[in-house]
């Protein structure tokens, strides 16, 4: 993919698309660290907290937080 370095206000910036930046698992915002190397930019994505909704719908399970959940009756000196 070739892009070009534009000005943007005093700074200058890169714009890459959606579908190049999702093959990289980058989203739209996501603060990346970045580095030069070898006279190479390098842009690499910090680590980033995902909230409940995040990792559930990554296993395409839906939340429902309203229920009880049952559990084994209370063992040795436990109490509930």
């Amino acid at each position: 993919m070739l892009v070009q370095l534009k000005p943007w206000g005093n700074s200058q910036g890169v714009r890459f698309t959606r579908d190049f930046l999702n093959s990289a698992g980058i989203r739209p915002d996501e603060e990346l660290r970045a580095e030069i190397s070898d006279g190479r930019i390098i842009l690499t994505p910090t680590f980033r907290h995902r909230s409940l909704r995040e990792r559930a719908a990554q296993y395409g399970g839906a939340l429902n937080l309203s229920e009880e959940i049952e559990r084994d009756a209370p063992a040795g000196s436990e109490v509930w």
